[in-house]
């Protein structure tokens, strides 16, 4: 019998990155999956294998030439993207659709979640021109929807978000035709933060839920699953389109995906929501508990569409930015405007027919 590591970032980092930003919480923890974590040495007892991946988790490879035009322009002017760090199985279809996904304010993240692949530590200094250099690159880049996101910095006073908003503003200015699509942490729960970036007016702002209540202290060590669900609120009430997304098979049960839907609907009443496999970056890891067959995510999307999410995304390669060019079209104000006008024009169409009968 093992015992687990009284230290859970070291645990999921065998190489220190910059600290254990998890400490102050271990306390707190009401699961950990710290001793199921696997490391390096495949013959320790850590080692643990669920088989291969079921046939549905295979992606098409990424090709044609709409693809490799994105990839040539992105990678000639230097723009860094989630899309190829995390090694997201949709870059073709994303990119053959002219949708990207970056990341500002560094590539090191002053939390440590279990199920994250990007380094952990103390970022460097803060690049101020950052955001009219990411502008300038996207305006040579013939995108329709750009999709930005960030490290965590809780180093920052504000959490990074005079960057973010000033970001905004210029991908506005420079892009004019690109929608903007942002994916922000939760500002360690200050309003006022997070109020500098709704005021740049992105076309979609998303928070991510990740996982249900009783896995965060072990997915999320550094985050709080109320204050996640108080930053999306806040985010409805600004009358910006909202979006989260979670992962599943990391530990939950069907029941607490069914309660986490049901949490995001009746506090926040978020307007979009993806739903994707989780799968584990290395085996430093929190490890796959799960493959979720395509029948169950199916279940989850009908569940979400009942419960009043205008739009949601349930699949086992769905990330946070599937099909997000498509979610900003739809969600556009243009577009609720024309389907409240329809409703409208419908309705008093049904009631026409009853009064005539």
């Amino acid at each position: 019998m093992t015992t687990a590591s009284s230290n859970p970032a070291e645990a999921r980092h065998p190489r220190p990155l910059g600290g254990d930003t998890a400490r102050q919480h271990a306390r707190d923890q009401v699961v950990s999956l710290s001793g199921m974590v696997l490391n390096n040495e495949p013959d320790t007892p850590h080692q643990l294998s669920i088989g291969k991946k079921p046939a549905w988790i295979r992606a098409k490879a990424p090709g044609g030439e709409a693809f490799r035009e994105t990839k040539a322009l992105i990678e000639a002017h230097g723009l860094h993207t989630v899309c190829q760090e995390a090694s997201c199985p949709n870059i073709g279809e994303c990119w053959s659709r002219g949708t990207a996904t970056i990341m500002i304010l560094g590539d090191t993240c002053t939390r440590s979640c279990g199920f994250c692949n990007i380094k952990t530590g103390r970022p460097a200094e803060t690049d101020l021109d950052e955001p009219r250099r990411v502008a300038e690159l996207l305006s040579r880049i013939p995108l329709k929807h750009v999709v930005i996101t960030s490290v965590d910095r809780d180093d920052l006073p504000d959490g990074g978000a005079a960057i973010w908003a000033e970001t905004i503003h210029r991908v506005h200015e420079a892009c004019p035709n690109m929608s903007v699509e942002v994916l922000v942490g939760d500002f360690k729960g200050s309003k006022q933060d997070l109020e500098l970036v709704i005021e740049a007016r992105p076309e979609i702002l998303a928070h991510n839920m990740e996982t249900v209540r009783r896995m965060h202290p072990a997915v999320r060590p550094q985050a709080d699953y109320d204050r996640s669900l108080q930053v999306l609120g806040w985010i409805r009430d600004s009358g910006l389109v909202s979006k989260t997304s979670i992962m599943v098979g990391i530990g939950e049960t069907d029941e607490e995906v069914d309660g986490i839907l049901s949490d995001i609907r009746a506090v926040a009443g978020t307007d979009i929501l993806t739903i994707g496999q989780y799968l584990q970056p290395t085996r430093n890891h929190l490890p796959i508990d799960r493959w979720v067959h395509p029948d169950q995510f199916n279940a989850y999307r009908q569940q979400g569409l009942s419960l009043g999410f205008k739009v949601v995304e349930s699949g086992p390669l769905v990330r946070s930015s599937y099909h997000a060019e498509e979610q900003a079209r739809q969600l556009s104000p243009d577009a609720r405007e024309t389907a409240t006008a329809m409703e409208a024009i419908l309705s008093h169409a049904r009631g026409g027919r009853i009064a005539s009968n």
